[in-house]
């Protein structure tokens, strides 16, 4: 932040917030909170994306979905959908909305009425139909709901009534409730998208949101700031704080300065090596859960010499993950052994990956592939991840550990926009990245990540479509039996660690800190932030 922005910040926004001042130690109790967020979005509306950034300012914070996922209880849980009913051949799933929901106001919308089924019918229709007014306006497509191939999952989405919704589906999917509590199966307004329409601004959907969620968008300036307030008639819980700022701070060293000096009362992504100097501070506290996330190194499997299984498991050995967790991590994570973690209900104990560290073994393999002198390139995440704090030195590690075995790695890196975008082109070696469930169920890292629909969404980053993998998942969506979708899913952890499209490396802590004058920040071991239940202090001054 340079020194005119920081006085716009200190003398513009912060009396925004009623006058929050901070000031030798001690702070008032303010309307409102500032988090130190690490990155831009890319877009305002969460069905577009699978950035965890751009999640994190949308989801909870502007919008609702038709159920929710409590992580406390595990399972789903009415949201605007107040109860629902499933066949008895599992194909149809009638849903019950809440009446009385409103929208946001803005300076240039205005709703004439509350939510009913219309607007759920155009939230899904928009990513359903190709022939939908509003389906082509996301350039990026619908990534999430493209890679579990919703399209072909649901057969229709029809309206039984003012507030009640009838999702049909081609199949059983016991996947299916769990992918509405997504943080991506947002509900939209369809009289807003209506007027935009009219006006000839259909992309203004996406940019000036409109949502039901707590807090509605007052205003986005690219790399300074996103700014909040209340939704006063939210439908759930009224939140404590009046008004949200995210403070747009891509550095970590500047976010915990901020921090210190109370600029911000809650920060993204804590680097492993401030932990002591949080743990330390009187005015900190750090908020920590076992995180439901995989860190992993994708090789395009669709470039030579990435499509030769040796090749993909010659460099996979050539890395040591345990120098990675202690250099990168520093205790916050869990060594991966496949891309579930250690606390998914369907995770495989019982077998071995053979691909424990072994610089030799790899370059037997490489020899045996006939390959010398290869240089590949690594692009690494600009930007700190709950998954991996740092990319970049992540990227380094593995650098130092090939040229052990005559590899060259070139490190390649952009800002986060031009970084994914450039990563749609899919026109790389290897990639470092990761991912974030949004719920429990195994199918929410396989399917988004290693199906043949992944790869045409571009959230497949390996770019590996293997279609008896494909119906492995498939099978073990058709059931509800848990039994039979563990052994089915723990099949499906054999078969990437066979054929390595990706070489998974950990599995680690979710983690925000925030000022003492935070009493509750809740930490969910899910992808996505939510400030709609955080509480302030009590008038008392810390």
């Amino acid at each position: 932040m340079n020194a005119l922005t920081t006085r716009l910040y200190r003398f513009a926004l912060l009396p925004l917030l009623g006058g929050w001042l901070a000031a030798c130690g001690h702070q008032q109790l303010p309307p409102g909170v500032v988090y130190c967020s690490e990155g831009n979005p890319e877009s305002f509306n969460p069905q577009t994306v699978t950035s965890g950034t751009t999640i994190d300012a949308t989801s909870h914070q502007i919008y609702s979905r038709l159920v929710d996922y409590d992580a406390e209880e595990g399972k789903i849980v009415p949201a605007l959908a107040e109860r629902w009913s499933i066949s008895d051949d599992g194909l149809e799933y009638r849903f019950v909305l809440r009446q009385g929901v409103q929208f946001h106001h803005s300076a240039k919308f205005a709703p004439s009425r509350p939510l009913n089924a219309d607007d759920v019918l155009f939230s899904f229709h928009r990513i359903l139909d190709d022939d939908h007014p509003f389906h082509w306006v996301s350039r990026s497509g619908y990534p999430f709901f493209q890679s579990i191939d919703f399209a072909n999952q649901v057969a229709s989405v029809t309206k039984a009534g003012d507030h009640e919704v009838v999702f049909k589906l081609n199949h059983t999917d016991a996947s299916f409730l769990s992918n509405l509590a997504t943080d991506f199966a947002v509900i939209l307004s369809a009289e807003y998208a209506a007027q935009q329409l009219r006006a000839g601004t259909p992309e203004q959907l996406d940019s000036q949101a409109i949502g039901t969620g707590p807090f509605r968008l007052v205003e986005y300036v690219k790399n300074e700031y996103i700014r909040y307030r209340r939704h006063d008639d939210y439908w759930g819980k009224a939140p404590e704080i009046e008004m949200l700022v995210y403070d747009i701070t891509s550095k970590s060293t500047v976010r915990l300065s901020k921090l210190i000096t109370g600029d911000c009362s809650v920060s993204a992504l804590p680097k492993a090596g401030e932990l002591d100097l949080i743990e330390a501070h009187p005015d900190l506290s750090l908020e920590s859960k076992p995180g439901l996330n995989v860190a992993f190194w994708a090789f395009n499997t669709q470039k030579a010499p990435f499509n030769d299984v040796r090749v993909r498991k010659a460099l996979s050995l050539a890395i040591d993950k345990r120098n990675i967790l202690a250099a990168v991590y520093q205790d916050t994570a869990v060594e991966a052994q496949s891309l579930l973690p250690p606390s998914s209900w369907a995770y495989a104990r019982d077998y071995e990956l053979d691909i424990d560290y072994s610089p030799s073994r790899a370059m037997t393999l490489l020899a045996d592939a006939g390959i010398r002198n290869l240089s590949i390139d690594i692009w690494a995440m600009p930007v700190a991840r709950a998954y991996n704090p740092n990319a970049l030195k992540t990227a380094e590690l593995i650098q130092a550990d090939l040229a052990n075995i005559g590899v060259k790695a070139n490190i390649i890196s952009y800002d986060w926009s031009v970084f994914t975008q450039k990563l749609n082109q899919s026109n790389y070696d290897s990639v470092l990245i990761g991912w974030n469930a949004d719920n429990s169920d195994p199918d929410n890292f396989f399917s988004p990540l290693l199906s043949c629909a992944s790869m045409a969404s571009g959230s497949n980053r390996s770019r590996w479509c293997n279609p008896a993998f494909d119906q492995l998942l498939s099978r073990a969506r058709s059931t509800t039996d848990r039994l039979e979708r563990t052994a089915l899913y723990q099949e499906a952890q054999a078969t990437v660690a066979k054929e390595l499209p990706l070489f998974a490396f950990a599995h680690a802590k979710r983690s925000l800190v925030h000022r003492t004058n935070i009493r509750h920040m809740p930490v969910t071991p899910f992808g996505g932030i939510a400030f709609a239940d955080i509480q302030p202090a009590t008038g008392e001054e810390n």
